[in-house]
């Protein structure tokens, strides 16, 4: 289990309607720009289409020793060979999605406050998406903002990774670092980008340069 990955800074999720290039030219450049654990979320795509898109993205991670989660779907995880799945509150619950992916493989759960992410934990979860830190434009059903506090309170209760998404971007990056997170995530602000591999190199350099990251890979 690539568990060591999943507390590796920079994690990546994609989104097509950013997407300027195409998902899987979205993924490469992320990965030339270092990062090491790929989320692939899709809504719009019928289920064959989605295990067709998720094997090609599983064999692009695989050949560069990434980690790939599919989101939601516990189905196309497996069909794809993806390495784990990423669920939501309405999605499969840990256990059973444990019992459907086998001991072998990573499960990450989506927490809208520390004591729903104490429960994922106890629960099996392998990692936590604490979400959303700030607004966010690019999941409407996100919920309200959590803000800094919740991450300063999940670095001290958690012993499990967790991930802070929701909003995040080079402008309130810092705090959210001060706050206590060693893993981010950054949609709008990387796909955005005119530069995709340039972005993710930028933020990844502006993580590993603070405090909180020196010397950390």
């Amino acid at each position: 289990m690539h568990v060591k990955k999943l507390d590796s800074g920079l994690y990546f999720i994609t989104d097509r309607a950013l997407s300027r290039n195409g998902i899987d030219e979205d993924v490469k450049a992320a990965i030339r720009g270092g990062v090491r654990v790929v989320q692939y979320r899709e809504k719009s795509l019928s289920k064959a289409r989605m295990i067709a898109e998720a094997k090609e993205l599983a064999a692009i991670c695989g050949r560069a020793g990434v980690v790939f989660i599919v989101n939601d779907n516990v189905d196309v995880a497996i069909a794809s060979g993806a390495d784990g799945v990423h669920l939501g509150p309405g999605d499969t619950p840990v256990a059973e999605a444990r019992k459907l992916l086998g001991p072998g493989k990573i499960i990450g759960a989506t927490a809208s406050s520390v004591a729903d992410a104490k429960k994922l934990e106890r629960a099996g979860a392998n990692y936590i998406g604490l979400s959303p830190i700030f607004a966010t434009p690019t999941k409407r059903d996100a919920g309200h903002p959590i803000g800094l506090a919740a991450i300063k309170e999940a670095r001290k209760s958690l012993r499990i990774p967790f991930v802070a998404i929701g909003g995040i971007n080079r402008a309130n990056l810092e705090s959210v670092l001060k706050a206590g997170a060693k893993n981010v995530c950054m949609i709008s602000a990387i796909l955005k980008a005119e530069n995709v591999e340039r972005e993710v190199m930028e933020i990844r350099r502006i993580m590993h340069e603070h405090p909180a990251g020196k010397g950390k890979e």
